[in-house]
């Protein structure tokens, strides 16, 4: 790294190469490429170690999506169930039957506060497993939903939610066909978790999956990033700041086969949750060995945002979204895949980011404002705990 730049390593004529220099106690230091690309080496073989859990301990990082979470599902659940169904980590398994492709996906939902501006936990559970579908190229159809419900919640509230979660399914056109609620005592819980699964159709033809990004792809998001993040942390009101924003939460499906219908040529999807658009695009990167470099000036990030972002010390890359998407796209359909996304009412602000390089492998580069380049790495945990 020299001001911020991170420069690849470059072939020179024998008598053309620098003379390493000495550092002030003697030792000789390397050039600097060569002492980038150890950077990159030790990165790459951290990377290919055995996950192992050492905590003791479930900590709230093992829940953020980020490099704990990662080590938690690859040390403990993929080692436990490993199997081809699985092991793609995908957001939705992709299943056969009798001829037919379908997608099943699960998630849960524990967010706090309950209700925030722009929706709460019962729409935010039908729009987040209508979007996992969707991205595994699915028609989704039908879903269930499990409560967890805390002795002495309002039934009021419960009302609230359960109302909130018809007006979704209506608006994403699927349907709760089977359930299940438990009690547990006061204080056990916060007020209500749901559970939910979801199936659907897949009717695309290709294979959509981070796996299958190629160097000179085109890197699009479907809008401005970090809304639901920043909405859900203001709304707890534990800092004095008060900003004009509301969750992104929303369904993903019309979009989604807009999209695919313009541009088949689109290799992956992601709708970018815990751990916002970087940690999506590491996965990408290190799925399929391939580097991504985007552009610090091309992420749309609101105003609001980027101001509430900077006065709580946290990147907007990082912050989750939950109406939002990054798709990987050939790039010669990546016109066809803008147009499509801008022609819908969600995806009127998407922009073009960046692109897939083939080296360094794994890694993820931005090109900042200031003209340097920097890795966007994953963080450990996540600055803001309990979003979805």
């Amino acid at each position: 790294m020299s001001g911020g730049r991170l420069q690849q390593p470059a072939a020179h004529d024998a008598d053309a190469e620098e003379p390493s220099s000495a550092s002030p106690g003697g030792r000789p230091e390397l050039p600097m490429a060569d002492r980038e690309r150890q950077v990159l080496d030790r990165i790459d073989r951290a990377r290919q170690r055995r996950p192992k859990v050492r905590e003791e301990r479930i900590t709230m990082s093992h829940g953020a999506g980020g490099k704990a979470t990662q080590t938690l599902i690859e040390a403990v659940f993929l080692e436990a169930f490993r199997n081809p169904l699985l092991e793609p980590l995908e957001d939705a398994a992709r299943l056969h039957f009798n001829g037919s492709r379908v997608a099943l996906t699960t998630d849960s939902y524990v967010v706090s506060p309950l209700f925030f501006p722009g929706g709460n936990i019962g729409d935010l559970a039908v729009n987040g497993t209508v979007n996992d579908l969707s991205v595994a190229g699915a028609v989704p159809l039908y879903l269930s939903a499990g409560f967890i419900l805390e002795e002495g919640f309002p039934v009021a509230d419960l009302n609230r939610i359960v109302a909130s979660m018809t007006a979704a399914t209506a608006a994403a056109g699927v349907q709760v066909v089977t359930g299940d609620t438990k009690v547990v005592e006061r204080g056990k819980a916060d007020g209500c978790y749901i559970n939910t699964a979801g199936v659907g159709v897949i009717e695309h033809d290709g294979i959509l999956g981070v796996a299958s990004a190629r160097p000179g792809d085109v890197v699009l998001v479907s809008g401005p990033i970090g809304d639901h993040g920043v909405t859900i942390m203001l709304a707890r009101g534990e800092l004095d700041i008060e900003a004009d924003v509301i969750s992104d939460t929303a369904p993903l499906n019309g979009l989604v086969a807009d999209l695919l219908r313009a541009a088949p040529g689109v290799r992956a999807l992601r709708d970018a949750t815990r751990g916002g658009v970087a940690t999506i695009l590491n996965e990408i990167a290190r799925a399929a060995g391939v580097c991504v470099v985007v552009r610090e000036d091309d992420i749309p990030v609101r105003p609001v945002v980027r101001g509430a972002s900077e006065l709580l010390g946290i990147d907007p890359m990082y912050v989750a979204c939950e109406g939002r998407m990054v798709v990987v796209v050939a790039r010669e359909q990546a016109d066809q895949a803008l147009a499509a996304l801008r022609a819908h009412p969600l995806g009127e602000q998407a922009a073009a980011i960046g692109q897939v390089a083939d080296d360094p492998p794994g890694i993820v580069l931005l090109k900042t404002a200031f003209g340097g380049t920097r890795i966007v790495d994953l963080l450990v945990g996540d600055p803001l705990p309990r979003i979805c």
